[in-house]
Parts: structure tokens; C-alpha cells; sequence
């Protein structure tokens, strides 16, 4: 099989291609991701993992490359990463008591094709308390996470409804990536319980 490349310095993406059983290189995309004037969320997230698998294909010709990107919309609005903890309790004091989604693109690039999809989750935070959130902006935890928060650790407290795609909202969607493998020639559960090599003999 192909090796796989995943264009990404994300540890929680990393993490969730692991649980899932891929061997994989990481080998992060410097892409701009400046939003384009008048780009609308959804275009936005998946033109970058697009792009970040594209540009991630230099480092291994013939290999899969793996993108991905993802944003936290409130109200139509992108919330990025926060800049510094004032922007963060900004952006924690902003989604208290409110419903926002979470938009995460997956692409995959391959001999100059790629292919992607766009998963939308609805996550609805209970109303927070000025305490816990200075609290949790002590723990350095929302500073490199859309949106300020991080739903697989400590900010998973501030959830009180989810309506889509846990892994998505980590930030890879596994049952979409799974399908994107697949169409390309790999799919995951071949890899489980033994080696290529094996079958080969």
C-alpha cells in the first residue's frame, strides 16, 4: 500500500489516524490562511485542507496526503485560534449558553487529484461562570484550538449538547476520512490484524 502523509501539526489529528490503525508521516502544510474576502465558513474551512494536502504532496510523491482544517462558527462568524488569553475569555464568554458549529474539512491528495468533504457538528455550551472560565484559560488549553476550547480535554465540561461528529469536532472527521481512504485505493480495516507483507506471501 501507499504510504500516508498527514499534512498536519495537529496532535489530536494525529492521535485519531492512530486509533483508527494508519501508519503515517507528519509533515505540516505552511499554507496563508487568510480567509478571502466575502468567503463564506464552509468554503473557507474545506479550501484549506485542500490546500494543505496539495501543498503536503511535495513531500511524498505517490504518497496519500492527508488535509484537514477546522473552524468554529457562532452566528456566521469564524472564532480562530485565540490570539492571547484575553482573546480567548473573549471567545469562551461568547459561546457560553449558545449554540455554535463546528465545521472540519478532510481532503485527500494523490497523484495530483483531491478529493474532500465538509462535516458540520452543532455543539451547544452551557451557560459558564466568569470563575471557570478564567480557570480554564490558566491552563494554557484553549490557545491552539479553534475556537478556544478543546472538547477532548478539560473544555469537554462546557458541552451540554452535541448533534454530528465527536472526532470531527477533535478535529478529523474518522467515518469520512475512512470513506476518502477507501475511494483511494486503502482501506483502513485492511490494515488491522496484519502486515501487507503477509498477504503478499
Amino acid at each position: 500500500m501507499q504510504s500516508i502523509v498527514l499534512a498536519s501539526a495537529s496532535p489530536r489529528r494525529a492521535e485519531l489516524l492512530t486509533q483508527i490503525g494508519l501508519s503515517f508521516l507528519v509533515r505540516p502544510a505552511d499554507i496563508d490562511e487568510t480567509p478571502a474576502s466575502d468567503e463564506s465558513a464552509e468554503h473557507y474551512v474545506e479550501r484549506l485542507a485542500r490546500e494543505k494536502a496539495l501543498a503536503g504532496s511535495a513531500f511524498g510523491p505517490g504518497s496519500l496526503v492527508i488535509g484537514a482544517d477546522t473552524s468554529v462558527v457562532l452566528n456566521g462568524r469564524i472564532l480562530g485560534k485565540p490570539a492571547n488569553a484575553d482573546d480567548a475569555t473573549c471567545m469562551l464568554e461568547e459561546l457560553s449558553g449558545q449554540t455554535h458549529q463546528v465545521l472540519t474539512a478532510v481532503a485527500i491528495a494523490c497523484k495530483g487529484s483531491c478529493e474532500s468533504c465538509l462535516v458540520a457538528t452543532d455543539v451547544r455550551f452551557r451557560e459558564l461562570s466568569a470563575p471557570e472560565i478564567e480557570a480554564y484559560v490558566a491552563t494554557g488549553e484553549p490557545m491552539d484550538k479553534a475556537g478556544g476550547y478543546g472538547i477532548q480535554g478539560r473544555g469537554g465540561i462546557f458541552v451540554e449538547e452535541l448533534r454530528g461528529s465527536y472526532s470531527a469536532v477533535v478535529g478529523l472527521p474518522l467515518q469520512e476520512i475512512a470513506t476518502l481512504l477507501a475511494g483511494a485505493g486503502y482501506p483502513v480495516w485492511e490494515t488491522w490484524n496484519s502486515r501487507q507483507e503477509s498477504r503478499n506471501e
